[in-house]
């Protein structure tokens, strides 16, 4: 459904609040849907109805976006999709610090919240008035004082803000992502024209790094737990070049360049292979890592790291090498036959196999399990059989 400014008006008054607060422990799965509508539908309208368990739904989902303060918040959702991972809301909210910050196309304001959380001044725009009413109320629920205000992003000329915090639109209206920087709602060039200090951008993940050259300042790629999440371009701090920042409930690390890109020695595999966390390898770092953890590459082209021990990183996903050969379907066969594999979890890089293709091809007999990793060696291809879990992750 739709939400209308008049639907979240209801929603947000004392009688929406209390059926909203009926429906928190209650199992809304699509299974009771018709059941719960029922029971909502005895005493309010069937928009009403439908708005209250649409709402309830995406305050059970939200919570692994905002914890318990989900069930107090208000989302639409494609809004709630697109708001950013908790740990990444607070360590860019950290970045950016206090000051007079300006959170351009803020939506339901989930950054303009944790920036104020961080201490900021914080005023947030955006030109749909539905989203500015979420976010009003958003921090009404959290006791948060920020200025929110319906206003078009190309309106914003000079600003009396120290930053510029601008999360521009990345999917069209078929929900589809881009990655083209010009076409994102508005154009990342818009930045062009505001005269503030610091301007801090909000990227999709698969941005073309190409696209960025003319902007200078500094990119920087986020993972969490090692899922990459989001790419942010800095613009008008001290922050140059790339960086790769991986976050977890135990804390952050970040890996940049300081000096030229260091050589990294090629090898055949040796007793460990490592996979790099996306957020190097989107920064362009693989490299640097390898010599930082004391490892060698198997391929110029590839990301794969190899080392005669367990490197001591949280960058990296290790599994002890048992053997490796040229790629050959048949001795491959043979070989894990011998080792009496039944079992095998596929990882590729660099490789056209498809997974589900080879796994039938090898009829596999027995009651052991490995991974194998299918990648290149100085251009050629070849298979590392390895063990089935990694030994430091």
């Amino acid at each position: 459904m739709t939400l209308s400014l008049d639907t979240l008006d209801f929603l947000a008054s004392a009688v929406g609040e209390r059926y909203l607060a009926e429906l928190v422990t209650q199992d809304l799965s699509e299974a009771q849907t018709l059941t719960v509508l029922t029971q909502l539908r005895r005493d309010l309208m069937p928009e009403q109805a439908a708005a209250v368990l649409t709402l309830a739904r995406l305050r059970q989902k939200a919570v692994a976006k905002f914890g318990d303060d989900a069930r107090h918040l208000y989302f639409t959702a494609d809004a709630l999709e697109q708001a950013s991972d908790p740990l990444v809301r607070e360590y860019r909210a950290q970045q950016i610090g206090g000051g007079q910050v300006l959170d351009v196309c803020c939506g339901i304001g989930s950054d303009s919240l944790a920036l104020a959380q961080q201490g900021a001044t914080v005023s947030g725009i955006d030109s749909d008035p539905l989203r500015i009413a979420l976010a009003r109320l958003n921090a009404a629920a959290l006791g948060l004082a920020v200025d929110f205000r319906v206003k078009d992003a190309y309106e914003v000329v000079a600003e009396a803000a120290d930053v510029v915090f601008f999360d521009p639109g990345r999917r069209d209206g078929q929900g589809r992502r881009i990655y083209d920087v010009e076409r994102y709602q508005p154009p990342l060039s818009l930045v062009r024209r505001w005269d503030t200090p610091r301007i801090v951008v909000k990227l999709s993940p698969g941005v073309d790094v190409a696209q960025l050259r003319d902007y200078g300042g500094g990119l920087e790629f986020i993972s969490v737990a090692g899922e990459l999440k989001e790419a942010v371009l800095w613009l008008g701090g001290d922050q140059q070049g790339h960086r790769a920042t991986r976050l977890s409930s135990a804390g952050s690390i970040s890996l940049r360049r300081t000096g030229p890109e260091p050589d990294v020695p090629l090898t055949e595999p040796r007793a460990y292979l490592s996979e790099p966390d996306p957020a190097v390898l989107r920064a362009g770092l693989v490299r640097d890592l390898a010599a930082e953890v004391d490892a060698a590459m198997l391929d110029p082209e590839i990301a794969y790291l190899t080392s005669d021990h367990v490197p001591a990183s949280a960058w990296l996903r290790t599994w002890r090498v048992i053997d490796w050969l040229p790629y050959q379907l048949k001795r491959l066969r043979a070989t894990l036959r011998e080792r009496g594999i039944g079992r095998v979890t596929v990882k590729k890089r660099g490789s056209p196999l498809m997974p589900e293709q080879l796994i039938p091809a090898l009829r596999l007999k027995g009651d052991a399990a490995c991974t194998l990793i299918l990648t290149q060696h100085m251009g050629r291809p070849i298979v590392m059989i390895c063990d089935e879990a990694p030994v430091a992750e």
